[in-house]
């Protein structure tokens, strides 16, 4: 069981839990992760509730390769107004914000978030532990090399599972004596890594436990799996990435970060029933 401090408020994890992805972009990668219009957005954020999720993930850069980086100034013109409705509406719901910004990230927690995701493990921001740790919220570490835009010409490792662990050991120490205590662990599935780590990273999920940290599993929708079953694109890989998400659960996952709520709730619930039997 993990318990974190989200500024005051216990995120008590002794159970996989949900986190609903709403992109406040017109690029992300699956066009139906897009509202970029505060009453979409706010719909969806109660649907995701509604649905099961815990967290509601809101970010507003994509960071697929063929994305285009965007400056602190505009995602805090699309995430703000979005996450301040959202917590105005949604009292009960625990909202992360999705950045690499240390600006943004304060922004965001002193508008209503929660927590922060930072897909660049800080290394995009010298800034960013000690605004996290001066904010007492807890912080999603992601294992990434280089920037979305050139990630993928950096996906040569001697041992996948050593270096990202030691990547991860250096990381959230540098993060703990900034000062932040809660950090989650996510091993960036797609984020400098081939289709065949990808598979390997699922597969080998449980040797993180040696950390003692939450593990988020990032993979909803992502090519790696359409592009293994060779279908067109995110829009037909639901099943798919239930399927992985299952096999992720039995490998030690504790977030599951996902499109769909409601069909990850029910991989949730079935694995429940499948580990209780």
């Amino acid at each position: 069981m993990y318990t974190l401090n989200c500024k005051g408020r216990l995120l008590i994890i002794n159970k996989p839990i949900i986190m609903g992805i709403l992109n406040a972009t017109p690029d992300s990668f699956y066009a139906h992760s897009r509202h970029q219009f505060i009453d979409s957005a706010v719909d969806e954020a109660k649907k995701m509730e509604a649905d099961g999720a815990t967290i509601i993930d809101i970010g507003g850069q994509s960071t697929h390769p063929s994305s285009t980086l965007q400056t602190a100034e505009t995602e805090l013109e699309r995430v703000i107004p979005i996450i301040t409705q959202i917590r105005n509406t949604l009292p009960n719901v625990f909202i992360s914000i999705d950045t690499f910004y240390a600006s943004v990230a304060k922004a965001a927690i002193e508008a209503g978030a929660d927590m922060v995701n930072d897909v660049s493990g800080g290394q995009l921001d010298s800034n960013m532990f000690k605004t996290v740790a001066a904010l007492q919220v807890p912080y999603i570490c992601m294992h990434m090399q280089g920037t979305p835009q050139t990630m993928q010409q950096f996906t040569q490792y001697n041992d996948l599972i050593t270096e990202l662990t030691d990547y991860f050991i250096k990381t959230t120490t540098e993060a703990k004596k900034a000062g932040i205590v809660d950090v989650i662990i996510d091993p960036g599935i797609g984020f400098s890594k081939t289709i065949q780590q990808n598979f390997s990273l699922i597969k080998q999920l449980s040797a993180f436990k040696i950390l003692q940290m939450p593990i988020l599993l990032g993979i909803s929708r992502k090519s790696f799996l359409y592009k293994t079953l060779q279908l067109p694109n995110a829009d037909h890989a639901l099943n798919a990435t239930s399927a992985m998400h299952m096999l992720g659960l039995l490998n030690g996952t504790n977030i599951l970060r996902v499109h769909d709520v409601a069909a990850a709730k029910e991989c949730i619930t079935l694995f429940e029933a499948y580990t209780t039997a």
